[in-house]
């Protein structure tokens, strides 16, 4: 399933589900989709979003330094950070908040 964001001032974004999922909960609301946040809530969903994905990171990182020491020899990939997979998302935030416009999503 893929959802995408939209906002009047901002180009949509799509994102695969699981990972739009997980952020619309980390901005605080629910993951049925449709749905939307309204103009005067946006700036506390982006607050919400900065900071969960702030605790994210550092659970992140403590997985990786545990699992670098059990796969020290095994060349893997690096995985792809929710933070870096939210960028795009907080842009359309910030657009929405200076925009003054509401934030939705399908």
């Amino acid at each position: 399933m893929l959802v995408t964001f939209s906002s009047k001032d901002h180009g949509n974004i799509t994102m695969f589900g699981d990972m739009a999922q997980s952020l619309i909960t980390m901005m605080g609301f629910t993951t049925k989709i449709p749905g939307a946040i309204r103009a005067e809530d946006v700036a506390s969903a982006l607050v919400n979003l900065e900071k969960n994905i702030e605790l994210a990171q550092q659970q992140q990182i403590s997985h990786q330094d545990k699992q670098q020491a059990i796969d020290d020899e095994d060349e893997k990939e690096p995985e792809i950070g929710i933070a870096v997979r939210a960028v795009p998302l907080i842009d359309l935030l910030k657009s929405a908040i200076a925009a003054k416009s509401y934030v939705m999503w399908e």
